[in-house]
């Protein structure tokens, strides 16, 4: 049994520091949407902050975007050119992908410092990049009808998670400890 226990040591702690630190997180995560009462509809100030930048980005490119606090569900309707086109739910903010990044990082340790500095680097990556995602969206969900199902299913959510794995090779292999030479 000690014998596995050497052989297995690293896959066995990278394990444990990923799923304590999930778990963590998600807990506090959790926390914080208890908070809002949903019973009345009310939306998390994340939520509410994210459709207020994808607003503010289609405004910024001359877009006729405005939302609406939802009056029977917790989210915010986005209008495009006149048209009610989707609703902004909690789970568009991206706070479980960035939760689920930042465990994977903690998992494969490096310095502080740079664990500190690319948790901030990436998780803002992933915010800007998920605006975008959701300001592209609404501009093709107006455009493109047909496509939502292709585009929100299959093609943004390949996107964003394809930019989470891009960000988790680049921290194995630059800056944790497992990387041959560890960034300075």
């Amino acid at each position: 049994m000690k014998n596995y226990w050497i052989q297995y040591k690293p896959f066995l702690l990278f394990l444990v520091k990923f799923i304590f630190s999930y778990l963590v997180l998600t807990i506090a995560y959790q926390y914080y949407l208890n908070q809002f009462d949903i019973k009345n509809n009310e939306v998390d100030d994340f939520t509410k902050l994210v459709a207020s930048q994808v607003e503010q980005v289609l405004i910024f490119f001359n877009c006729d975007a405005h939302i609406e606090l939802h009056t029977t569900e917790p989210s915010y309707k986005f209008f495009y050119n006149g048209k009610f086109i989707s609703r902004i739910i909690e789970g568009c903010n991206a706070l479980s992908v960035i939760i689920l990044f930042i465990s994977f990082v903690i998992a494969f340790s490096g310095k502080i410092k740079n664990t500190i500095y690319f948790i901030v680097a990436g998780s803002f990556i992933i915010h800007i990049l998920n605006i975008t995602r959701i300001a592209l969206l609404m501009v093709a969900f107006y455009n493109f009808p047909e496509a939502n199902f292709i585009l929100h299913d299959i093609l943004f959510p390949l996107v964003i998670y394809g930019t989470v794995f891009i960000l988790w090779i680049i921290w194995v292999n630059k800056f944790s400890f497992y990387a041959k030479e560890p960034a300075k």
